[in-house]
């Protein structure tokens, strides 16, 4: 009889998703625009991007910090998806989604 082991690479951490008022201003002003034109395609691109925001459940850290780590000297992460950034910070098991950018914009804590 063969024994299975449970590796820790193997158990997954769940981490909880919030998405801050900030954020949600961000998605709300995102389906806007392009429901300029398409409001169809608007509400499909706002569940992909929520779709990619709920994938930071699991291992949020596997992307980069942002790249005004260098100015700002803070720990938040970024995920991309097609031309918007995702800018999230991890605080335990909560992963805090702060803004929605453009990807030309640049994150300001302001």
């Amino acid at each position: 009889m063969q024994k299975h082991f449970f590796r820790d690479s193997e158990v997954k951490k769940i981490y909880e998703v919030r998405i801050t008022k900030s954020a949600q201003n961000d998605i709300e002003e995102i389906w806007q625009f392009i429901a300029i034109d398409n409001i169809k395609i608007a509400t499909e691109f706002i569940d992909k991007i929520e779709r990619a925001i709920f994938s930071l459940e699991s291992f949020p850290e596997r992307n980069p910090l942002i790249p005004e780590y260098e100015i700002l000297k803070i720990d938040y992460r970024q995920l991309v998806y097609k031309n918007y950034r995702i800018i999230y910070r991890i605080s335990e098991n909560v992963v805090y989604v702060l803004r929605i950018l453009h990807g030309y914009r640049l994150f300001d804590r302001g």
